[in-house]
This record gives C-alpha cells, structure tokens and sequence, in this order.
C-alpha cells in the first residue's frame, strides 16, 4: 500500500512539473490583521455582541472555532498551490479549506458554494462537495452507492480520502498542500499524496477557511500562482 502511494506521488509530481511553472509564493496573512480577507457569520448578523471568531494571535492566524462561519478571501483565485500549516490547539475537532467558494451561505445558510478540502481530525484530505462536485477514482468506493450521491442536503457529498493515518498527534503542526489546476484539484497531508479530484465543476473562486467548533492555529498559509505551460 505504502509503495502504491510512494509511486502515486511521484507520478503526481512529475505531471505538475511537465505541466506547470510556479509564481513567486505570498503569504495570505500579514501576522497583523485580516487584511484581504472578509468575515461571514451568520451569528454576527444577529447578534451585535457576537465574537468574531477568526482572529490574528501571536503573529498567527486562529479560527476559534465558534460562532460558526467562514473567512473568505477578497479575490478570486485560479491555478494555483496553497500551503497551510496547522494545528488543533486544544482537543481534535473539525476545520476545513474551501476551494472555488462562490455564493455564500448557500448550503444550510452556513456554507459557501464550494469544494471543501476537510481537515477534521483522522479525516484530513477528504473532499466535501458544497452545491459543486468532483470526480476521483474509485468513485463508489469512496463515495457511496451512486443513487445517493449529490452536492447539497443529505446527500453523499464526503469523498473520502486515499491514504489513512497521515495526520500527526493533536498540538504537533500539520501540511497540508492543495493544488489548483484547472478542474483538478490535488492533496498532499504532510508530504503524502491523499486526494486527486478532476472534472470539477467549477475551476476558480475564494479561498475560505472555516470556524466548525474547534481552535485551529495557522502558523502558514501560503499562496503560489501555477502558470500552465503551452502544450506546443
């Protein structure tokens, strides 16, 4: 299995660099403020004295988990990398990057319109499908039986990752590396290839990042715009 996976990165790899240059990275936070970024929560509509929970600590970025909502970035992205690095700061729970976001609060008013790259704890990696969809190998298998399948409701929109075991213990940091080429999307979690999506339905938009009930630090969170090389 181990040597499966070896060989699926690298041949990952290999199709990225035969098919892409990269830009010069930027980070998305200036250690100062969330300049770049807007804030959507829902409890903040209706409570004045609700906490904005996405704050900047130590020179970090911090979801604090609650009130519920998402952190969306002011511009619109497409073919591109974005690193970020982690932690659960207190006990193991739930976060996410959300790729391609586009009209907010579009499922269960919370939700915006997207491809969401899960990383609750044990489950980094995971695709969720959010009013979008994606398609990977072993599509059934990872997904469910096909007749439930869809991108809003009760229907089956976790798409489970490849590779178990990636994520290291609770309060040790974590990589995630998420890359964005067209209507492919691809994840490594901590240098292990973990998810390959195509046939996206959607191939640009916001960067989110989410508060889902648990502390989450982001000391990184780093952008690098991918140029597509001709194929003459």
């Amino acid at each position: 299995m181990k040597q499966n996976l070896t060989r699926s990165f690298f041949a990952a790899a290999l199709l990225f660099t035969a098919t892409a240059t990269y830009a010069q990275t930027k980070s998305l936070f200036n250690g100062k403020d969330l300049t770049g970024w807007h804030v959507d929560v829902p409890e903040m509509d209706k409570n004045p004295n609700a906490r904005n929970p996405f704050i900047i600590r130590n020179g970090m970025f911090v979801s604090l988990g609650s009130p519920g909502g998402h952190l969306i970035t002011d511009k619109i992205y497409k073919n591109y990398r974005i690193e970020v690095q982690y932690r659960f700061a207190g006990k193991p729970g739930n976060c996410g990057v959300l790729v391609h976001a586009s009209t907010s609060r579009a499922l269960y008013e919370m939700f915006p319109k997207s491809i969401e790259v899960q990383m609750e704890n044990t489950m980094a990696g995971d695709f969720w499908c959010i009013q979008e969809d994606i398609t990977v190998p072993d599509m059934e298998k990872r997904r469910g039986p096909k007749e439930n399948w869809g991108v809003n409701g009760n229907k089956l929109r976790r798409i489970r990752r490849l590779a178990p075991d990636v994520e290291k213990p609770v309060g040790d940091w974590n990589k995630m590396v998420i890359e964005c080429l067209g209507n492919e999307v691809k994840v490594w979690v901590n240098d292990i290839f973990v998810n390959h999506g195509y046939n996206a339905t959607v191939s640009s938009g916001n960067i989110a990042l989410q508060a889902e009930g648990s502390e989450v630090e982001f000391r990184k969170v780093d952008l690098t715009p991918i140029k597509k090389l001709s194929k003459d």
